[in-house]
């Protein structure tokens, strides 16, 4: 509860909810998914039951107004064993959930109030919802070592760490000659167009370098045109850079990981980032933003840059051939890193567990 649901199309929050909602199935759980995907009907997907509730399109209402029809649901008719409700802006419904008896953990996400898009009176909510969802969420969901420590500094609190997960993939280069291009000839971006991802940053430190190979810059944003237009502004007459927009074609994006000469990645609030851990599973060599999420997922095995300055240091040495070696081994380390710490069946595992620990306890309550 509390994401856009399934299938996924659109972020990392929906990706995990596929993955490990199908695989809970396969394992014998009945897992219903709420889903706010404009014009769905589908109310089957991979053995996952679907909700599909409406939503108010506004960015400051749309997942609340969602969930509070979900749990309006959940509680009335569905009446689930346990919940797992994803996003600290949420907290709000935590109280009706527990009021009802149904063991609920939340899902913090990342310091959500430190985005440019909550600014004001959103950062405000955000900065009450992560403490109310620490205080009243039966377990509270980590993604990141990161965001476990940062509860524990301000909250007192632990939180289970559960990381997403991602496959190693080596799905060739047969597409990318829709985009002219060919594989180890470009660098790419994949963001959501946020100051916090960095966007603007990376933009010109490329164009105030000396390389010349393409870069490629895959993403939108919904709700920051004001800041599109800014990096599409200092992007201008460069043909270097490439714009391609939003790329649902999943296909074509695993190619464009898979094949890049360096992902370049400017995310700096969140925890475990999904589009980093694709990009290490394709065996792409990561040029990281130097925030301390980036080094624990790449377990230090990648380029960190912290301002545009820097990163333009290392498209130069990279367009000289300097950084070969360093290259290829942080692409064989992210592959590594991928299989050893962020699997799938490993992050269901750890679900599971979660589940079963709350689902004891509405036992224990139901006996008592």
């Amino acid at each position: 509860m509390g994401t856009r649901g399934v299938p996924a199309s659109y972020g990392g929050f929906e990706t995990a909810v596929e993955e490990i909602g199908k695989r809970l199935v396969a394992r014998g759980y009945d897992v219903t998914v709420y889903c706010r995907n404009p014009g769905q009907t589908i109310t089957e997907y991979e053995g996952m039951r679907l909700v599909n509730a409406p939503a108010l399109r506004h960015r400051m209402a749309e997942t609340l107004s969602h969930t509070t029809v979900s749990t309006a649901h959940a509680i009335i008719r569905d009446r689930p064993d346990v919940v797992l409700l994803l996003n600290a802006g949420n907290a709000p419904l935590l109280q009706p959930l527990k009021a009802a008896g149904i063991p609920t953990a939340i899902h913090l996400d990342g310091l959500e109030s430190k985005r440019e898009k909550w600014r004001g009176a959103g950062a405000k909510y955000y900065r009450w919802a992560e403490k109310a969802s620490v205080k009243w969420g039966d377990e509270v969901i980590a993604d990141a070592q990161a965001i476990s420590d940062h509860v524990m500094r301000q909250y007192g609190r632990t939180c289970t760490v559960i990381p997403y997960g991602a496959e190693v993939i080596d799905p060739g280069s047969n597409r990318l000659s829709e985009l002219n291009l060919r594989a180890r000839e470009y660098h790419l971006i994949v963001a959501r167009f946020e100051p916090e991802n960095h966007v603007l940053d990376a933009v010109h430190a490329y164009r105030a370098s000396h390389e010349t190979r393409p870069l490629v810059v895959v993403g939108s944003a919904p709700y920051s045109q004001w800041y599109v237009d800014k990096v599409h502004h200092t992007a201008r007459n460069d043909p270097r850079i490439r714009f391609t927009g939003g790329l649902y074609d999943q296909e074509l994006l695993d190619q464009l990981y898979a094949n890049c000469l360096t992902y370049v990645h400017g995310h700096s609030v969140g925890g475990t980032n999904p589009s980093l851990l694709r990009a290490m599973g394709a065996g792409a060599p990561v040029l990281a933003y130097d925030v301390e999420f980036s080094h624990e997922v790449t377990a230090n095995e990648a380029f960190f840059w912290k301002d545009a300055p820097a990163l333009t240091h290392l498209f130069d040495r990279i367009a000289t051939g300097a950084e070969n070696q360093r290259l290829s081994a942080f692409a064989a380390a992210g592959m590594q890193r991928v299989l050893d710490a962020y699997q799938w069946d490993q992050v269901t595992d750890d679900y599971e567990a979660l589940i079963q620990r709350l689902a004891s306890r509405r036992r224990a309550r139901s006996r008592r």
